[in-house]
């Protein structure tokens, strides 16, 4: 194994030489406090950069044993790591001598939730660091004094860092593993205590912009109403007061512009674990919280509807129903549907994204259509026996209707930000109204069906049978793309590269045309638990910048593929 100093001479060597001449620097080098392995060089300066991997011994990185003892503190470590590295990188670009542009050395870059990655792995004696650097060139000739500049002047720098405990903010890192814990432990509570989620007093709900997602300045914090308080003891000693959400049927109402999205979003986002500072480190949902909306064109194979639309004209078939450009309505149910054949214990639901038909039908349009001319049994008719009978709780945003009245558990109102419940007085508006509807249905859920993949419906060739993430919310797959936009809860472009290599993974080791959906993509979950992400590709390399998602959102993506093909 050459050393630093070679690879220093390597480099200076190349010089003026041609581009292509760069691919000899493949292989591993000892450097003092770590191995670099550069495992791909690319091809010219506007190819992909080069990936190269720094290797340290635990032993030599320093962090204390107590902050790697259990999976959920090396997914905080490995976080934290990361953005030190991407925030060292900074720095030394910034500070260098040599010009700033030729300098390209890229970390994958978390936002404001902390993810299992494959940017750092910690394992029981190395740490890895999976990174980017794009050799520097003038036009297609090496400059490869530079390159040396980068490779053995600044990345050791670097290194020293962002993955030595000695150069660290040590309060920050162990304050964000102590954070972990308490939010993996109030996820515990929340099942304990029958409760679907938990907001903090004190929180920061809003964002600065709709392309930031960092706190805004000067908002309002929340307060939870005195008869929903929760206390709450944590690992770390301290104890939390804020809102607890219960099982159940819970609407948040109030006028436009006072917070009720904004209160659903930090729900939504809830699902995950988040960096302190974010505003949200104590908004807690259920892991398995599904967002639905209506998604107009979208594909569905093969989704038992019926519970929602029947009778369609020309006696279409709503059992297996399926379609190439799904209105909002047969959408929306097939997203709620979708969202219990992947074990969604919690549905999040906004009216301003909603199809009206498919969340109401009122008591007037009732009484002039006939129920056997009309196809959809809205959603307000069925959220009491998906509860009842599934266990499945709704929050649902409401603005514009009270049909929801007759069947919620609780009813909270957002008055300019703060948050009010108003369940009583919501309960005797639907007691004493004239009005109101006699069949808020006490019909069944229906059955849900779990589907059978086919492995035929992935069973393209040469290039037509490559995935490729593009970006957070499109897989091409061939030259197909799988648009994911209407997966709200997908927050990471990472996530999306990961479900691109679950797909490929999924269809050439699991998918045998016996295993339902939800067991199919459990055997790829139990493959990641086992071997870790990077076990997903069938080759040795540098997945660096793979985030895990949510089951939710892998079956969301598999349901998106307009070449997905359901048995039967």
């Amino acid at each position: 194994m050459k050393n630093a100093e070679q690879l220093k001479s390597i480099l200076n060597k190349l010089d003026g030489q041609k581009y292509g001449t760069y691919k000899q620097l493949k292989g591993t080098y000892q450097f003092d406090r770590f191995k670099l392995a550069i495992d791909h060089v690319q091809v010219d300066p506007y190819a992909p950069p080069s990936k190269m991997r720094i290797i340290m011994n635990r032993d030599t990185a320093g962090i204390p044993a107590e902050l790697l003892d259990s999976k959920d503190k090396i997914i905080a470590v490995a976080d934290f790591l990361t953005r030190a590295f991407g925030e060292s990188i900074k720095k030394h670009k910034n500070g260098a001598k040599m010009n700033s542009k030729n300098i390209k050395i890229l970390i994958d870059r978390p936002g404001e939730e902390i993810l299992e990655r494959t940017s750092v792995v910690i394992g029981e004696h190395e740490l890895e660091v999976r990174f980017e650097v794009g050799l520097p060139a003038a036009g297609r000739r090496i400059l490869g004094k530079a390159a040396a500049d980068i490779i053995t002047g600044i990345l050791p720098k670097i290194a020293d860092d962002s993955l030595l405990y000695q150069n660290l903010d040590q309060k920050g890192l162990e304050k964000q593993v102590s954070l972990v814990l308490d939010q993996m432990h109030i996820r515990q509570v929340l099942n304990q205590k029958n409760l679907v989620a938990f907001v903090a007093n004190g929180a920061i709900l809003p964002r600065t912009s709709g392309v930031s997602d960092k706190p805004l300045q000067g908002a309002v914090p929340f307060s939870s109403p005195e008869n929903l308080k929760v206390q709450i003891d944590l690992p770390s000693g301290k104890t939390v007061t804020g809102m607890g959400i219960a099982e159940g049927i819970t609407l948040i109402v109030g006028g436009g512009y006072h917070g009720k999205s904004t209160l659903l979003q930090a729900l939504e986002r809830g699902v995950y674990n988040h960096v302190p500072g974010d505003g949200r480190e104590m908004v807690i949902t259920r892991s398995d919280a599904a967002k639905i909306r209506a998604e107009d064109g979208r594909n569905i194979e093969k989704v038992n509807i019926s519970t929602f639309i029947n009778n369609l004209p020309a006696k279409k078939d709503t059992h297996a129903f399926s379609t190439e450009n799904a209105s909002g309505s047969t959408s929306q149910a097939a997203n709620v549907i979708e969202a219990l054949e992947s074990d969604s214990s919690l549905l999040l639901i906004d009216e301003d994204t909603s199809a009206t038909n498919f969340m109401i039908r009122d008591a007037r349009m009732q009484k002039l259509i006939a129920r056997d001319k009309e196809p959809i049994t809205p959603f307000s008719q069925k959220v009491k026996p998906l509860y009842d009978e599934e266990n499945v709780s709704t929050i649902l945003i409401v603005g514009g209707s009270g049909d929801y009245f007759d069947v919620a558990d609780q009813v909270l109102m957002m008055d300019e930000y703060r948050l009010k419940d108003v369940t009583d007085a919501a309960k005797e508006i639907a007691a004493s109204d004239a009005d109101k509807k006699g069949n808020m249905s006490d019909e069944k859920f229906s059955e849900i069906s779990q589907r059978i993949p086919l492995k035929s419906g992935f069973s393209k060739s040469g290039k037509d049978d490559r995935l490729k993430a593009k970006g957070r919310t499109t897989i091409m797959y061939g030259k197909e793309p799988i648009e994911l936009a209407g997966l709200e809860q997908l927050v990471d472009d990472s996530q999306t590269n990961c479900i691109a290599v679950m797909i490929d993974y999924l269809r050439h080791n699991v998918l045998d045309d016996t295993l339902t959906l939800s067991e199919a993509v459990d055997q790829v979950y139990k493959h990641m638990e086992r071997n870790g992400l990077d076990a997903l590709l069938p080759y040795s390399g540098h997945p660096g910048n793979l985030a895990r998602p949510r089951k939710q959102e892998f079956i969301g993506a598999l349901n998106r593929y307009r070449g997905f093909k359901i048995k039967g």
